[in-house]
């Protein structure tokens, strides 16, 4: 089967997002390391920050689309860095929830500081407009991708 044009098009944009993927990494990594931090840490560190409530580790892999043990090595790490800490979660005891802590968040408030001046210079010369269609056309392609099950 071949493709349409529009799913040559959109294998394009797999790709280059594929690349970009690869390069926030980086970027983040770089950005948070003066703090002793990674782009992983920082992810899972900001989706516990995005919902505003602790959340199991399973929550937090589930939101990401990550897989559960990585997630779990990552908030172990965090922990013995004394950056996240675990509370009992009365309704099931073997999986507690994840809160950041004061330490950790005046890490976040360093690494926001940062990636804000970085993105700032970035989005130079961009529109906003041109920013949100393209990030409700990525929106759009996981959502599909999500319900396609594959």
């Amino acid at each position: 089967m071949k493709r349409t044009i529009e799913g040559e098009a959109l294998t394009a944009l797999i790709l280059e997002t594929f690349r970009l993927n690869g390069v926030l990494l980086a970027a983040g990594n770089k950005l948070t390391k003066p703090m002793g931090m990674t782009s992983a840490r920082w992810q899972v560190m900001g989706a516990i920050d995005e919902w505003g409530q602790p959340l199991t580790v399973a929550q937090i892999a589930r939101r990401m689309g990550l897989a559960r043990q990585g997630v779990q090595r990552i908030v172990n790490d965090l922990e013995d860095q004394e950056l996240v800490t675990l509370e009992e979660n009365l309704d099931h005891k073997r999986s507690p929830f994840v809160t950041i802590s004061e330490a950790g968040h005046a890490v976040m408030i360093e690494i926001g500081k940062a990636q804000a001046a970085w993105v700032n210079a970035l989005a130079e010369g961009l529109s906003e407009q041109g920013i949100r269609d393209a990030l409700r056309l990525l929106e759009i392609v996981r959502d599909r991708t999500e319900q396609t099950g594959v």
